[in-house]
């Protein structure tokens, strides 16, 4: 069983920064991708950040400049960084990994619960 495990998110000025963090525990044979998405109310969830195992990178348009995904192999980790936020930024964001739990299986994709980040204007 794998799991993702969010923290970080909370209450911040416009202005601010907040830093999220992502743990992927469980039963890993490998991980690509890695990514944070964002769904605010009454919107679609949208990917705000990716990542891959070898350390490339995307952002959606809105946050590049100011957001920084980073990853740490080791420790199925995944952490993103957000400097400069917007009242726009309020949203629930999700922790995203596609995992191999073993050799012989396919990548899936699993989620974190949530963790909800608002910015106060």
């Amino acid at each position: 069983q794998v799991q993702l495990e969010e923290s970080g998110g909370g209450l911040v000025q416009s202005g601010g920064s907040l830093r999220l963090s992502c743990v992927a525990s469980g039963a890993i044979f490998s991980s690509n991708a890695m990514g944070w998405y964002r769904q605010a109310p009454g919107k679609q969830r949208e990917l705000v950040a990716g990542i891959t195992s070898g350390g490339s990178t995307n952002y959606t348009d809105s946050v590049k400049g100011r957001f920084t995904i980073s990853r740490d192999n080791a420790n199925s980790t995944v952490y993103l960084q957000m400097n400069s936020l917007k009242a726009e930024g309020t949203a629930v964001y999700y922790c995203n990994a596609k995992i191999k739990v073993t050799f012989f299986t396919k990548e899936h994709d699993y989620w974190g619960q949530g963790t909800q980040v608002t910015v106060s204007s």
